[in-house]
């Protein structure tokens, strides 16, 4: 293989991967976008749809076209019970109470599960449902694996971006998102809407979950703290609360990450993630699309 093709295939392996952590990131801009909050427990509901998929597929022999439906309700109720137990008691208490409280939902998720006689702390295989097939498109090849990635994300994205700009939905969102205050004096209910929001965003990262378990089928419930934390570089490189900031925020790191492990050493690719979130906050710390708002 030339250098060339090497570096294309390289290439689709990146945009995979970037994906996967622009469908998580997905997650943290729209609830940082609404309320203002870190929710670092979401690397973990991204963990919970990876599992439900699995035990779906291996333990009640789910067709794959119902997987992806239960997988997301499972997720979007965890989101939801999530917001409403954690997250909706300390809406008025300061900032550092929310994000400690982030912090202990995710170590609450993954070490529960840990600890579940279901499950187990070690790695398991995750069961694909189809036999990875290879299409040389020239210089390079592309599996049916890849293809449902990109074609399912890319569905998901359209979606999001209708509901978010074409809806009385999105609409209160986007208020919501500009002034809380004054959303809720214009009618916004305040409550369904950051609701809503949670359950959107848990959905798409169980959907993330499924497509992380085909690409790389090995899952165990620690998985989601590196993708969450480099899904919220991606959001924060992105710019934190904007939609498409988010996603290309993901592919970026996503090709970073595989770059780095393709020609330098995959020992450096965590290391690289991070210094890239270190030179968007020092150059531009609203991030590639963000926009310095001046308060007086």
């Amino acid at each position: 293989m030339d250098t060339l093709s090497y570096f294309l295939e390289q290439m689709v392996n990146g945009l995979q991967l970037g994906a996967v952590y622009a469908l998580i990131a997905l997650g943290y801009t729209m609830v940082y976008g609404v309320i203002r909050l870190i929710n670092f427990a979401h690397g973990d509901v991204f963990m919970v749809g990876a599992f439900t998929a699995c035990t779906l597929i291996s333990k009640w022999h789910c067709p794959i076209y119902l997987v992806f439906p239960l997988t997301m309700t499972v997720t979007a109720f965890l989101g939801f019970l999530i917001e409403k137990i954690a997250y909706k008691p300390l809406r008025a208490a300061p900032k550092i109470s929310l994000l400690i409280t982030a912090v202990g939902v995710s170590l609450f998720l993954e070490y529960f599960l840990s600890l579940n006689t279901l499950l187990t702390p070690n790695y398991i295989a995750f069961p694909r449902p189809f036999e990875i097939t290879h299409y040389p498109l020239g210089l390079f090849s592309i599996n049916n694996i890849q293809l449902s990635i990109f074609l399912i994300t890319s569905l998901s994205l359209g979606l999001l971006y209708l509901l978010i700009y074409k809806t009385k939905y999105g609409r209160a969102m986007r208020a919501l998102s500009h002034d809380r205050e004054a959303a809720s004096l214009m009618g916004v209910p305040v409550d369904g809407i950051i609701s809503l929001t949670f359950i959107i965003g848990a959905a798409l990262a169980g959907l993330g979950g499924i497509l992380y378990g085909f690409a790389y089928p090995q899952i165990n419930v620690f998985m989601g703290i590196m993708p969450g934390i480099k899904s919220f570089i991606a959001a924060v490189l992105g710019g934190i609360g904007i939609i498409h900031g988010a996603v290309i925020g993901g592919l970026i790191i996503g090709l970073s990450e595989v770059f780095v492990s393709a020609f330098l050493s995959s020992t450096l690719r965590d290391g690289v993630i991070f210094f890239i979130l270190f030179l968007v906050l020092f150059l531009k710390p609203t991030g590639i699309f963000g926009k310095r708002i001046d308060k007086v």
